[in-house]
């Protein structure tokens, strides 16, 4: 029995269990697949912390809309395994594999025009992050994956009017052992968004991408592993790279 090259490529995606950041929902009401998104064209990760996609991931789709939200709204940023969720029935990898533990973050970078914008150069702050309960020993990804791929964050009441990106990440620590031939997984893209209300925040704290990650930051460079061989972290507190704090409002 022949194996074809087309089934071939569909095992290689399956097995190594992506996701991609695909659609924005506002208050539960769901923006449609791509809408309002650069999401890249396939659910391979980035694994470069220096290059320039590990801001919206590599170029992929770009949408022509800008998706009008207000401060308080609860917005939530959609993974699947590959574009529409499932690659088959019963994926057992949709949103993603299980054994891909690590934090979620959001970002937000002010714009001057969502849809046209340049990703590079930008100043990011970090509005929401699930990284890792000791209590419960689960990782922000193992909420998303129970979420049924859905990521949820209240966007912060404090934050200004006007156009921004909005990046959500996962990080996948499960390859993340030693520096030598570390794989550590990023997957994100971008969402864009108008920002309504009466905010007046200014954040003290931005960093850039690249920049905000070094390639040996303990947070990438880590054994999640405990002595039990469990991805549980051996019961420590778990910092998201980078060590940037969540605003305040």
């Amino acid at each position: 029995m022949k194996f074809s090259l087309v089934a071939a490529a569909a095992f290689a995606l399956s097995a190594e269990a992506h996701c991609i950041f695909q659609e924005l929902s506002v208050n539960g009401a769901k923006q449609g697949s791509l809408v309002g998104l650069r999401a890249p064209s396939d659910n391979n990760p980035v694994y470069d912390v220096t290059s320039q996609d590990i801001i919206c991931q590599k170029q992929g789709t770009t949408s022509d809309k800008v998706i009008s939200v207000a401060p308080g709204d609860k917005l939530g940023a959609y993974f699947g395994h590959v574009i529409g969720g499932a690659q088959f029935p019963n994926d057992v990898d949709n949103p993603i594999a299980k054994s891909h533990k690590g934090p979620i973050t959001a970002w937000l970078a002010k714009v001057d025009n969502a849809a046209t914008a340049s990703k590079t150069g930008l100043k990011w702050f970090k509005i929401w992050e699930d990284t890792f309960d000791t209590s419960s020993k689960q990782w922000g990804v193992d909420h998303m994956i129970a979420n049924q791929g859905m990521v949820n964050f209240q966007l912060p009441q404090c934050i200004a009017p006007g156009d921004y990106l909005m990046r959500v990440e996962i990080l996948a620590l499960h390859s993340a052992k030693t520096a030598n031939g570390a794989q550590v997984r990023f997957y994100m893209s971008c969402a864009q968004i108008k920002v309504g209300g009466s905010g007046s925040f200014t954040p003290s704290q931005t960093v850039s991408f690249p920049g905000a990650y070094q390639k040996n930051d303990p947070s990438i460079v880590v054994n999640i592993y405990g002595l039990t061989g469990q991805p549980d972290n051996d019961g420590k507190p778990y910092s998201a790279p980078g060590n940037v704090p969540v605003i305040k409002c």
